[in-house]
């Protein structure tokens, strides 16, 4: 009997296989076509760096130095994210280190970015990469200042502060003051008043259009006042004589290197002048070189401080600042935006990648404020440490 049971199971199993065998698949429900295109369709890719499918994206900042390029760096890491890009970001030690800066350039271009974006020191340093990246057809976005007067088609688009138009913000901004109104208004060509300018360096696009921007929106404002009594002075570069006995100086002061003692000495040269009324700072380490030349910014202190009297208006953000600002050493200052400027630099290569149109100049904002605005919703993100 169990042999029985035995054969009769193994006759039925054989069977099941043999059913299994017979029986046609379900027929497969048709894929969709891949779409393909021809070698004549295919855009022109440069070429990209080994080891990774990632669009590879080269940034190439003024400096590393200051807290500014933090802030730009994080907007670029952001846009990485979000656009699925590579990047990489460098900048040399000081904005005065221009073949440290040509260094890292050529490093970059070595690795055959699919996109490079610049901030450059100087121009002419960088003509023959910029033609180089042409012709492999590598799109160049400017960034912060970007790369001015560059040789016709190698910059794609800037994303950039309107830094003559920011600087004239802090030219109005001063003008507002009752104090610095009224001080104008009494000058004479024996009493003449000065609002200094602390510049950086006279080379800079970013910083030279500040200070253009500011000098000449000063200037205006000033003439409304006095008429033919206003000069501009200490550079060469921006000097102007006024029409008649000059009674109020804008008087603008470059330090010798972008080093911070050479930066504070010429502050401290600044503040010892007979009639100063007005400091304007315009950047990072004009700001720092002004604080450390009036003890850390207790000088300014507006109720014994030994400047109390002066009114000083900077320019961008960072801890040292922004405590001036708060506790009304400070006027006011002025900010970019940085976080956007890096997001945008990156976003503008992404796009000159894909083929898209881009507006030769992207304007990234600036905004006035004071210890009143400074923690606004509006404000405060612009305002980095």
């Amino acid at each position: 009997m169990k042999r029985r049971f035995i054969a009769l199971v193994a006759v039925l199993m054989a069977a099941a296989v043999l059913f299994a065998a017979c029986t046609p698949k379900a027929p497969e429900e048709p894929k969709e076509p891949v779409a393909t295109q021809t070698p004549a369709q295919q855009p022109e890719q440069t070429e990209q760096p080994s080891g990774g499918e990632k669009p590879y994206i080269a940034m190439i900042s003024k400096g590393f130095q200051h807290q500014f390029w933090q802030a730009v760096l994080m907007g670029a890491e952001q846009a990485e994210t979000d656009f699925g890009v590579e990047i990489t970001f460098d900048g040399p030690p000081s904005e005065s280190d221009v073949a440290i800066q040509l260094d890292q350039l050529n490093a970059a271009l070595a690795k055959n970015p699919a996109a490079l974006c610049l901030a450059a020191l100087d121009t002419e340093s960088v003509t023959t990469q910029l033609l180089d990246a042409k012709s492999k057809g590598i799109p160049v976005i400017g960034f912060d200042s970007g790369v001015p007067n560059a040789p016709e088609g190698t910059i794609v688009s800037t994303a950039s502060t309107d830094n003559e138009a920011a600087g004239a913000l802090a030219a109005e901004k001063m003008f507002e003051v009752p104090e610095i109104k009224a001080a104008i208004e009494a000058a004479t060509p024996e009493a003449p008043v000065i609002i200094g300018v602390l510049s950086q360096d006279a080379t800079s696009a970013s910083v030279t259009g500040r200070t253009i921007g500011f000098l000449n929106k000063m200037a205006e404002l000033c003439e409304g006042v006095k008429a033919g009594a206003v000069a501009i002075t200490g550079h060469d570069k921006y000097a102007k004589s006024s029409t008649g006995k000059m009674a109020v100086e804008l008087n603008i002061l470059v330090p010798p290197t972008t080093n911070i003692t050479d930066a504070q000495t010429t502050a401290q040269g600044l503040l010892a002048k007979n009639g100063l009324v007005g400091v304007f700072c315009s950047n990072e380490l004009t700001v720092t070189a002004i604080l450390a030349a009036t003890s850390d910014g207790q000088d300014l202190n507006k109720t014994d401080g030994k400047y109390k009297d002066l009114v000083v208006i900077g320019f961008d953000a960072g801890a040292t600042q922004k405590n001036a600002v708060r506790n009304g050493w400070f006027y006011g200052s002025i900010t970019q935006d940085p976080v956007r400027i890096g997001y945008l630099a990156v976003e503008l290569a992404v796009k000159a990648l894909n083929g898209e149109t881009v507006d030769e100049i992207v304007d990234t904002g600036a905004q006035f404020y004071n210890a009143a605005n400074m923690d606004d919703a509006s404000i405060a993100p612009l305002l980095y440490d």
